[in-house]
Order: structure tokens, then sequence, then C-alpha cells
């Protein structure tokens, strides 16, 4: 096996097969309604798929999860294949995308997955989703702005999970107090998938607090 196809049977395990049809949901229906640019066709399962699904590592199980601006599914999906046991809501503004996502689910029959169309700072969404253990995010806004919509629908106790750049800690310290504001404490920064992949993921773990 190459790398890449053995990291993928690892984290994936029997449930490879809905990776591998989800992927190529991506590289041909995805890429041809403009969720995933041409380029980053051939370079899904590191840059996208494993790199999201390896966020796993820092769920505990059976926890129900929230990932918001899901777009193409990203990082939601990925995790909901690789980890059977978690409850997840995929909330998508956008009609085509959150069509999309519906789509995939019933495609790969991911009973585990829920799929809302609207913004996770809406109430209606809160009041239907909040609260949940976890809260995902990829690529969705700045930290600052990203807490304020994503702890709200955290438990007491519970973590919004972002999957961040090495800028990271930058972000951190210059929004400490959107972060302390929409009732988050103690932050941490978080590498995963060493195991699997060359270049790992980079996450920021905030617990709720108040």
């Amino acid at each position: 096996m190459k790398p890449l196809e053995t990291a993928a049977a690892d984290i994936f395990g029997d449930r490879l097969p809905l990776a591998q049809h989800y992927h190529d949901s991506l590289a041909t229906d995805g890429s041809v309604r403009g969720f995933i640019g041409p380029r980053e066709v051939p370079r899904l399962w590191e840059r996208h798929i494993l790199n999201c699904a390896v966020l796993s590592e820092a769920i505990p199980a059976d926890a129900r999860v929230a990932d918001i601006g899901s777009g193409a599914g990203l990082p939601g999906i990925p995790l909901a294949i690789a980890r059977p046991d978690l409850s997840i809501t995929l909330i998508e503004p956008l009609l085509k995308r959150s069509v999309y996502l519906g789509e995939v689910k019933e495609q790969l029959g991911l009973s585990n997955v829920t799929v809302i169309r609207g913004r996770a700072e809406e109430k209606a969404v809160r009041d239907e989703v909040a609260p949940v253990d976890v809260v995902t995010s990829r690529a969705v806004a700045p930290l600052g702005r990203l807490a304020g919509w994503s702890l709200p629908l955290v438990k007491k106790g519970g973590k919004m999970i972002a999957l961040k750049g090495s800028s990271v800690a930058e972000e951190l310290e210059r929004d400490q107090r959107e972060i302390k504001k929409a009732g988050g404490g103690l932050a941490e920064i978080r590498v995963v998938g060493t195991e699997h992949l060359a270049d790992p993921t980079t996450l920021i773990l905030i617990a709720r607090v108040k």
C-alpha cells in the first residue's frame, strides 16, 4: 500500500469504502458544482479528507457534535465516517451546499448525520441544536468571531474544536477578549494525525466555562 492508502485504511477501517465514495463524490460532483477547486482534486485525501478525519483523536466517545459552516462536508462527513459512534449535525447556510450534504448523507447511508440549513448564530438553529458536547469548524472565520458562533451551541464543560493553521497562537492572543465574552475558558493548541499525515492537522480546543 502507498502511505496515504495505509493511513486511510487505518483511520476508516471497514468504513473505508464510504470514505472512497465520498472522495469520488467530491472529485466529480463536488468539483462540478464548485465546492472543490480543480487544483484540490488530486489532493483530496491528504489535504481534506484525512486532514479532517484525524480530528476524531480529539473527540470523546458517543459525543454529540455540531459542525458549523460545513460547506461540502469538511470536517463533518469524514468525521461521521470514521466515528459512527458520534451524532453529527452539519450546519450550512447555503442552499446548494446543504442540498449536496443531504445527498451525500443518503448516498452513504450515514444514519449518524443530520443536515440543517442555517447559520450557527441564528436563534432558531441554536434552539434546535444546542447543547452539544463539541462544535467543530474548518476555515469558517477568525477565532474570536468563531468562538461567538460556536460556544453558545456547546454545553458547559464541552468544547469548540477548530482546524487552524500555523498562526493559531497569534489568533488566540489577539482574540482573547471575544473568546472570554462568548463563554470560553482554557484553550489548548493540539496537533493530531502525526502517525498518519506528513503534514498533521493543527487544532485549537476551547472549553466553555459559562
